[in-house]
């Protein structure tokens, strides 16, 4: 969530960057200043009749110390006239500030400075890219076929137990699926991370707190009993454990990685780009996140971009990096860099991680502060895909076929103990 006063102070430079994103309803950010404004001549007026009834409250106890029980009546009148006066200054300021709230909770964050102008994925920037890229020729095959040919992965199966979106992993299939899982939390761990094991579920503070409510509320699975959302990310849940926390700076940066599953209601995903394994309403991620002083930031994200470049090197499969444009940045984030693996079969890039910076835009939500030279200030929150399990799981079936069975790269055939699926 933005901060009135950078609305504020600086206007310009916000109605830039909303333009960046092609937002429309430019007019939020003057609503927003016009509401604070309002906000803040309440407040004046109630903390100006508080401090008189508190005056006054004096005067009476000198009063009646005095004998002066007339006068002492008098006051006692007027404070009570000042009580019902705060009480209804109150009750305008508590719908002023929710007024506010509800209008900055509409505003997406600012895009950094780098994040070029664009209206979708078409704008965005190619950063990198590992390898000249084509096609396998004629008799490649795509990975839902190639999971079905090796009895690795059931479709069909899910569908009778949960419906479409829901794969089951089987044999190999399962084993190599815990295998990643296993590598990329391993190579998370050694990079300074923290394993943390959240809940899946999280309450609407939760959501609020990242920016997936009111954003993506649609796109979230709602457990109506409880008044809880499956995660659609462990970013949610490791991210809120940081709310409302003051940490002293001596504690920063924080480093956490999780393992989870990922439920996303996916509305409106139909047709042959979402086959198989190309988009899911459940299926497992590695997470990291990161907690740094602003100073840092863009430092960190550059090295969290590096350390996702290193995975998939490790992985060999050909990559690239994308810097996303204004429009098709998230609406938390600030600058997110998206990688892409190249799917051999299908002949096309399927992305499989995104690296963000949010700046102070979660923070200001979470409340989430630390303590610099006796001041307390916003944090920066970070977090990208270290990796996500369904497309990694495609372009390593599709891209490594052979004749003879489907030929494992060296580390993970190391972490599968299986180097070959015939």
């Amino acid at each position: 969530m933005l901060q009135v006063n950078f609305l504020r102070d600086s206007k310009e430079r916000v109605l830039e960057g909303l333009k960046k994103r092609q937002f429309r309803n430019l007019e939020l950010v003057d609503e927003a200043i016009a509401t604070d404004d309002e906000r803040r001549k309440i407040q004046f007026e109630l903390d100006s009749q508080l401090a008189e009834s508190n005056k006054i409250s004096k005067e009476i106890g000198l009063l009646m110390k005095e004998g002066k029980k007339q006068e002492a009546e008098s006051a006692k009148s007027k404070t009570a006239q000042l009580k019902e006066s705060t009480a209804e200054l109150k009750s305008q300021l508590d719908v002023k500030e929710k007024e506010l709230i509800n209008i900055l909770y509409q505003l997406p964050n600012i895009p950094h400075e780098k994040v070029k102008s664009g209206a979708s994925a078409d704008d965005n920037e190619i950063i990198y890219q590992s390898h000249d890229v084509e096609g396998l020729g004629e008799g490649a095959i795509p990975h839902w076929e190639l999971a079905k040919k090796y009895n690795l992965i059931d479709f069909e199966l899910g569908v009778k137990i949960a419906g479409a979106g829901f794969p089951v992993y089987l044999g190999k299939g399962a084993r190599l699926q815990r295998a990643l899982v296993q590598y990329f939390l391993d190579k998370n761990i050694e990079k300074g991370y923290m394993e943390v094991n959240p809940p899946h579920v999280v309450n609407e503070a939760s959501g609020y707190g990242t920016g997936q409510l009111p954003d993506k509320e649609g796109q979230m699975y709602f457990i109506n009993e409880d008044n809880l959302y499956l995660i659609p990310t462990a970013e949610v849940p490791v991210t809120n454990l940081y709310r409302d926390v003051l940490f002293e700076e001596k504690d920063l940066p924080v480093k956490n990685t999780a393992f989870s599953q990922c439920y996303r209601r996916e509305a409106g995903s139909y047709g042959a780009h979402v086959r198989g394994l190309n988009r899911l309403h459940q299926f497992e991620k590695v997470e990291i996140v990161r907690i740094e002083k602003p100073e840092n930031s863009y430092a960190v994200l550059e090295e969290m971009v590096e350390h996702i470049k290193e995975i998939l090197s490790d992985l060999e499969l050909p990559y690239r990096v994308l810097r996303l444009c204004g429009g098709d940045t998230g609406f938390a984030s600030a600058m997110t860099y998206d990688f892409e693996v190249w799917s051999a079969a299908q002949e096309k890039w399927l992305e499989v991680s995104s690296v963000s910076n949010f700046e102070t835009f979660q923070a200001n939500r979470l409340k989430c502060r630390y303590k610099t030279e006796g001041k307390s200030q916003l944090v920066h929150t970070l977090n990208g895909s270290a990796m996500a399990l369904p497309r990694i799981m495609a372009a390593l079936l599709e891209n490594n076929q052979t004749e003879e069975g489907i030929k494992l790269p060296k580390k993970v055939a190391e972490y599968a103990r299986f180097d070959v699926i015939n």
